[in-house]
Formats: structure tokens, C-alpha cells, sequence
């Protein structure tokens, strides 16, 4: 290595960069496909740390799959192709507050995978979304809605408005503007967006109104929407009821059930409140909730009823839910995870489960997690639980039956029929059955039996991957 680098001082500029390049192009070709694809991403978006996150624990779990089809795939571009959206949109969104003042925000869409069907994931309107919030979301959006079995590729997008605060025009006003440069890239057959952190029935009521208007066009063009215009029933229960389907699953199929289960929930959002209130029908007894500032510890139970009063009619803190609860304590800041449990439920946001809190929970007798948000956990504390023997389903899976019921709607307005809240509720817990198995049985024909992360990716990629080859390079 020392002559190595004597003789590179020695000789002129030209030389030298040659011989370099030569040398980095020989370290490259000794990497193994997924390095070379990961090495190449991180370089490409760097700002993007959700995105390479996201990335890099998909592609490292898929190594098996890519190692027995690596000529294929690498002549191909499966991987380059896989990990570059097919198109993405930032736009500007102007709208008036009550005030008479202009406020300008800031719209994304990134439709990313659309090889098994048109683009489906939510909007999220927070003030955290920014291009590689949106990335992250819309790639994980490919294997979840792959595993649903149904026929609906990967997307997302939002804006980094914050409903919270305004009124109902101001967010009629946000919404109208925001579609009105939407409309131009979505429609029943291409892109299908639904509600997500931030944007609820009212949120999709007005944007689908807005669509609906400029377009001139009644189309399912949207999920989330009221019963009165197209919705499904069970639609906003799905997500949480979902994530209890395949938790009871999981259970089951390891010797045990959720009668008994003390469980802890974080966030106090759409997906926590009806996976509190299935967890509860099925016999466990939930014990927090959290939001953006505090968190809840009741231990008699959380009072569904009493938080749905707070979260969907008031839209007001948790502070008011202890207020109103003898038996519950409020706490500011974080803390869920140190409260003893056999079943967590992280329902927030990304990356609030960290590692300190994978070794908690599992210090504490844990016996399971299971992702009701998108990439909750880090990878860190993903890694430890698994290692640490506490069964991890992670939100691709778990997290999939929002989307799942979604794509029932989708199919109930192409049809022009309504179906019964049974009806609904009995395909999902089928759907979410199935995605269980699914990626049990393809973590074992790969040897990682027990890690479901890997399974949900590989069960995820296998279909997308094969149709994505079928159809040739596009």
C-alpha cells in the first residue's frame, strides 16, 4: 500500500486521476449489488435521512433474494429502478387566512411504484414534511400496499401545513388550493391519495369537493371519503383494527391471546384510538395514549369513549382526557414504553421508539411489537428487540390495513356499491390474516424464520420485482 501511495506522488496529475478512478472502480465491481445501490443512494440523497433509513433496512433485508437473482436483477437496474420514484411534484400552495393574510405552503407528491397497480398512499399535512419525509413513505408504501394483495402501486405526499389551530375555512381554503395544482396528476386509474396524519374526513371532504369542481369528474379519486359520497364503512376504524388482526395472529400462532394482555399504545390519533378500542373488544386492557406534548397512563384502562370526546369532537390535548379521569396521569414529554406491558403499539410517527426504549420494554417482560405508524422504531431498536427474543412485525405489514381498506373502497366505486360495515371489517381481518402468513412463510423459505421485518419485505418485493420484469424497463 505505501508504494501504493509513493508512486501515485509520483506521477503527473492526469496519471494519477486515472489510476484513481481505476482503483474506485475496482473497490466498486468487489461490492455486492445491494452495497453498490445503497453506496450510490446515499451519495444521491444525502439530505434525505428518513429516505436512506427507510432504504438501506429494506434493501439489506432483501440481500437472500438479491444474492440468488443478482445477474437478473443487476443487468435489469431492478434495484436502481426500485429506489428512484417515477416522478415527483413540489408545488407552491398560496391560500388566506382569517385574517385576510396570504400564507404560502409548500404540496408534495411522489408517486413512486405503479408496477401492480395505480399510486395509493395518504397526504400528510404536518409541519415536518418535507421531500424525504415524503420519499421514505412513498417507497414503504410499494411492499405494504404489495402486501395487501390487492392491485395498487406506491405513493405519498402532503404539505407542511398544519391544520391544527385553523378554522374550518382556513383549512377549506389550504385544501382548495392545495388540489387545485394536485388535480393535475392524480385520478382514478393513476393516483389514488387518502387521508394520513393531519387529514381527515373534513380535510378529504374538501379536496374531493375541489377535484370534483375543477375536473368535473365524480370518480373515486380519493379514499377517506364520507359514507354520504362514496366512503366505506369501517374506512376509519381499518388502520387499528388492522393492526390488532395481525397482532392477535401473531399471538396465536405462538401459543397465546390477547385475553389478559396489558398493552401500551402511543399516540392518540386515528390508528391509536380504534387499535385501543379492538384491543379492548378482544380482551387486553390498553393503559397509554399519547400526543405531541404529553402522555397518558391510566391503569384501569383507557376510556375509548372519553378519548374519542377529546381527540375527534374537541381536538384537544390529553391534558383534558386526565382532567376528566380520576384514575389517569399525565405526563409531559415522552415515557410510554417504561410502563410494563405484554404488547407494544407504537401509533405516532417515525423514530419514536428508540433504543433505550427497545431495552425497556424488553427488560420488562415484552412479549411483542407491532408498527401501527410508518417506521416507528429505529433500526437500532428494531435490531435489539429481534435479538432480544420479542416477537417485531413492523409497519409495512402491520400498518396495512388502512391501505388495505382503502382499496375496498376503491373497489366499491367501481362498482357502484356499498358494503356493510361486516362486510368490510370481515375482508380486512382476512387481509391482515393473510399478510401474517405471508410473511411468516417467506422469512422461512429464506432461512430468517421469526423475522417478520425480512419476510414483510421479501413477500413485499417478490411480487412487485416480477412484475416490474415483465413489463421491461420502464
Amino acid at each position: 500500500m505505501k508504494s501504493c501511495i509513493f508512486f501515485l506522488y509520483n506521477v503527473s496529475d492526469s496519471i494519477r486521476i486515472k489510476l484513481l478512478m481505476y482503483i474506485i472502480v475496482k473497490e466498486i465491481e468487489k461490492m455486492g449489488y445491494v452495497d453498490e445501490v445503497l453506496e450510490k443512494l446515499k451519495a444521491k440523497n444525502a439530505s434525505e435521512p428518513e429516505f436512506l433509513q427507510a432504504a438501506e433496512e429494506v434493501l439489506d433485508s432483501l440481500r437472500p433474494v438479491i444474492d440468488a437473482n443478482e445477474a437478473v436483477y443487476r443487468k435489469e437496474a431492478l434495484l436502481e429502478r426500485l429506489v428512484e420514484p417515477d416522478r415527483q411534484f413540489k408545488f407552491r400552495v398560496p391560500w388566506v387566512d382569517d385574517k385576510g393574510q396570504v400564507q404560502v405552503n409548500t404540496g408534495y407528491r411522489v408517486q413512486f411504484n405503479n408496477a401492480i397497480g395505480p399510486y395509493k398512499g395518504g397526504l400528510r399535512l404536518h409541519p415536518s414534511v418535507n421531500i424525504g419525509i415524503i420519499k421514505f413513505l412513498g417507497f414503504e408504501q410499494i411492499f405494504k400496499n404489495s402486501l395487501t394483495g390487492l392491485p395498487i402501486g406506491g405513493g405519498k405526499g402532503g404539505s407542511d401545513f398544519d391544520p391544527k389551530g385553523k378554522s374550518d375555512r382556513e383549512v377549506m381554503a389550504f385544501c382548495q388550493s392545495f388540489m387545485t395544482e394536485l388535480c393535475k396528476y392524480i385520478g382514478a386509474d393513476v393516483d389514488v391519495p387518502a387521508g394520513d396524519i393531519g387529514t381527515g374526513a373534513r380535510e378529504i371532504g374538501y379536496m374531493f369537493g375541489q377535484y370534483k369542481r375543477i375536473r368535473g369528474s365524480y370518480e373515486g379519486v380519493l379514499t377517506g371519503k364520507g359514507l354520504t359520497y362514496g366512503g366505506s364503512l369501517a374506512r376509519t376504524e381499518a388502520t387499528g383494527y388492522g393492526l390488532l388482526y395481525i397482532t392477535q395472529e401473531l399471538l396465536k400462532c405462538h401459543g397465546e391471546t390477547m385475553e389478559g394482555k396489558t398493552v401500551v399504545i402511543s399516540g392518540s390519533g386515528n390508528v391509536a384510538i380504534y387499535a385501543t378500542e379492538k384491543a379492548q373488544q378482544m380482551g387486553a386492557k390498553v393503559v397509554t395514549v399519547s400526543d405531541s406534548t404529553g402522555w397518558v397512563y391510566d391503569p384501569e384502562g383507557i376510556d375509548v369513549a372519553l378519548l374519542k370526546e377529546v381527540k375527534e369532537v374537541k381536538r384537544a390535548r390529553l391534558t383534558e382526557y386526565a382532567a376528566a379521569r380520576p384514575s389517569a396521569e399525565y405526563h409531559e414529554g415522552r415515557g410510554v414504553w417504561q410502563i410494563k406491558c405484554d404488547i407494544a403499539l407504537p401509533c405516532a410517527t417515525q423514530n419514536e421508539l428508540l433504543l433505550d426504549d427497545a431495552k425497556q420494554l424488553a427488560a420488562n417482560g415484552c412479549k411483542a411489537v407491532c408498527e401501527g405508524a410508518n417506521m416507528p422504531t429505529t433500526l437500532d431498536a428494531t435490531k435489539y428487540l429481534q435479538e432480544n427474543g420479542v416477537w417485531f412485525i413492523g409497519g409495512k405489514a402491520a400498518n396495512a390495513g388502512g391501505v388495505a381498506t382503502s382499496a375496498l373502497e376503491m373497489t366499491q366505486n367501481s362498482e357502484r356499491l356499498s358494503w356493510t360495515f361486516e362486510e368490510v371489517d370481515s375482508k380486512l381481518q382476512q387481509i391482515m390474516v393473510n399478510i401474517y402468513h405471508n410473511i411468516d412463510d417467506a422469512a422461512k423459505r429464506y432461512g430468517m424464520e421469526g423475522n417478520y421485518v425480512a419476510g414483510a419485505n421479501i413477500a413485499g418485493f417478490e411480487k412487485v420485482a416480477e412484475a416490474m420484469l415483465a413489463q421491461g424497463v420502464c
